[in-house]
């Protein structure tokens, strides 16, 4: 599914610090796991970098995406938003990444794609025409961010996307 429409201006997604989940390698989706030591200094040295000053902070409900957002933008104010939560993996919640279904399945319990990529799309495409003038910046996850790539560069979901600080945005590409 590619996004018919594209955001009407650039738009900044970051993921989530490392997880608890992220390091014992179980899929997390909608389960709310904390942020591992580890987790929490990459948000920080997110804090540390540069960055414009007319921003608009959105994150994800779980917990992990408001820790890292607190960390990596102290001060400001961050927007919950439902939309940018993960995907739900259903009855594969909890369990090694190695029983994860493909993408496109639809696990018992959970989300089907398209109906993430879509809310997805929704989330995103509102955000970014609800702020014109700041920047938006979205703490997030791997799921988004895949679903981004998905809607509005080759269609591909790609890789896990790195965990590594750093601070961009993007409208006609991701990485």
């Amino acid at each position: 599914m590619r996004g018919l429409t594209r955001p009407a201006r650039d738009f900044c997604l970051i993921r989530h610090g490392e997880t608890t989940a992220n390091a014992d390698g179980i899929i997390a989706g909608i389960t709310d796991v904390p942020l591992t030591a580890q987790g929490r200094d990459q948000a920080r040295a997110l804090a540390a970098g540069p960055r414009p000053d007319d921003l608009a902070v959105y994150a994800s409900p779980l917990a992990r995406a408001r820790e890292t957002a607190r960390l990596a933008f102290p001060g400001r104010q961050v927007r919950l938003h439902p939309g940018l939560r993960e995907r739900d993996w259903g009855v594969f919640e909890g369990r090694p990444l190695a029983e994860q279904p493909a993408r496109e399945d639809t696990p018992d319990g959970g989300e089907p794609r398209a109906d993430m990529l879509r809310r997805v799309e929704a989330t995103i495409l509102g955000i970014c025409a609800d702020q014109p003038g700041a920047l938006p910046v979205l703490i997030c996850h791997s799921g988004v961010i895949r679903a981004a790539r998905v809607l509005w560069t080759t269609g591909h979901a790609g890789g896990r996307p790195r965990m590594q600080p750093r601070f961009c945005s993007a409208r006609r590409g991701l990485t």
